[in-house]
């Protein structure tokens, strides 16, 4: 199966649909960051091994720093990498392997020794934790996807940390999925958490490498503008880590979509950023709550399909809100039976929306931009239904005013 991963280099503008939560009320600035009620946080490889295994000392830092929002009533979920960095001291091996097996060899071995660390460490705060372990391929399917936001919901209710990360040992092409910061938006729109929280080896966005005397720290990412000119292909660690900015970009991006705002600093300014301190980099949220399966559907869903529509299709269906309907695609591609998720593109080849088509591959080609009563008289009554049901779409790009 196939993994689609689009590196987001703008800030996505918001998808506005009926699916959303009109009832969210995201943290909307660092200033009320101490509001939120339930936090994402992320902790990258560099932050927590050295050369030679797991740093320990760093491990515990940042756990009596979790521990401590605890205390506050606040809901963490932590995104940790590290367990193939934690796992390739122990094999032998001199650094980060290259090759699929061999990490996934490593990162069997470290994922039981970076548990046990974190159980260690929280145990001294009298916190229990709990492994959960998903890949890209496990978030595309619905059910899948359902279960897993039951599992950390209940987690949460029942006062266990949840300690997610990637599935490495099994996992293919997703172990390259960005240095979990990709995972971890999707896990705040999982878990509808109120704040997501980037932490690495950089202490903020630049604009230019961050040891270059004239980069300046961005404060606040509120649209394009505010990227306007960043070079965002700042490398991460030398052989341990995999991320780099554009994947804490593309993470904050899609969190920012789905009305969860992101906090990028460093490890080491973790204490400081609950504490409201005006340290690394905050991105606003631009979107509105999405409902679990509007989610699904706009950002985790496996696309097996694309449909092409023409401009009357645009104003129509999607700026308003209806269904699609034959008459106004004009083409259509992938490998698809009813049920499936298709992209909805328009005729520039922007994606416009994603939805459950009702037709196959097979069956719509003979459909294209007929009408219901032409599809009635010459196909029969099985093909004059709509094409996407209202109820089954998202929209990815606001309407056309």
């Amino acid at each position: 199966m196939s993994v689609r991963r689009t590196v987001v280099t703008r800030y996505p503008t918001p998808a506005t649909r009926g699916s959303e939560d009109p009832q969210a009320n995201p943290v909307t600035s660092r200033e009320t960051m101490q509001a939120a009620r339930r936090v994402v946080v992320k902790i990258g490889s560099s932050s927590l091994t050295t050369p030679d295994g797991l740093d320990v000392a760093a491990i515990d830092r940042l756990v009596d720093v979790l521990a401590a929002e605890r205390q506050k009533g606040t809901q963490v979920v932590l995104v940790s990498s590290g367990a193939i960095a934690a796992g390739f001291p122990h094999l032998g091996l001199g650094r980060r392997p290259k090759d699929t097996a061999t990490q996934q060899a490593s990162a069997a071995v470290g994922q039981s020794k970076l548990m046990a660390h974190y159980t260690t460490s929280f145990g001294r705060h009298d916190t229990e934790v709990a492994q959960v372990l998903l890949t890209a391929e496990e978030l595309m399917r619905r059910t899948q996807y359902t279960n897993a936001h039951r599992a950390l919901s209940r987690l949460l209710t029942l006062d266990v940390m949840p300690i997610v990360n990637e599935n490495d040992a099994v996992a293919t092409r997703e172990i390259r999925f960005g240095d979990n910061d990709r995972l971890a938006a999707l896990t705040a729109n999982l878990c509808k958490a109120d704040l997501l929280v980037l932490l690495s080896d950089v202490d903020a966005l630049y604009t230019g490498h961050p040891s270059h005397p004239d980069a300046r720290r961005i404060p606040e990412v509120t649209s394009d503008d505010d990227l306007a000119g960043v070079d965002v292909r700042v490398p991460g660690s030398a052989g341990v880590g995999t991320g780099g900015m554009v994947t804490k970009v593309d993470a904050a991006g899609i969190a920012a979509t789905t009305g969860i705002p992101t906090l990028l600093t460093s490890a080491a300014n973790a204490g400081a950023a609950f504490a409201g301190e005006d340290v690394g980099t905050w991105f606003s949220a631009t979107g509105r709550r999405r409902s679990a399966r509007a989610a699904w559907l706009g950002l985790t869903a496996e696309v097996r399909g694309r449909l092409v529509i023409d401009d009357g299709a645009v104003a129509g269906a999607i700026d308003r809100g209806r269904s699609l309907l034959a008459a106004g695609i004009t083409g259509c591609t992938g490998d698809f039976t009813p049920g499936d998720v298709v992209e909805i593109v328009d005729a520039h080849g922007r994606v416009r929306a994603r939805g459950l088509v009702q037709y196959s591959s097979s069956q719509l080609p003979a459909m294209l931009g007929r009408t219901t009563a032409d599809l009635r008289q010459d196909l029969g009554a099985g093909y004059d239904g709509v094409v996407v049901h209202a109820d089954d779409w998202v929209r990815l790009t606001p309407p056309q005013r």
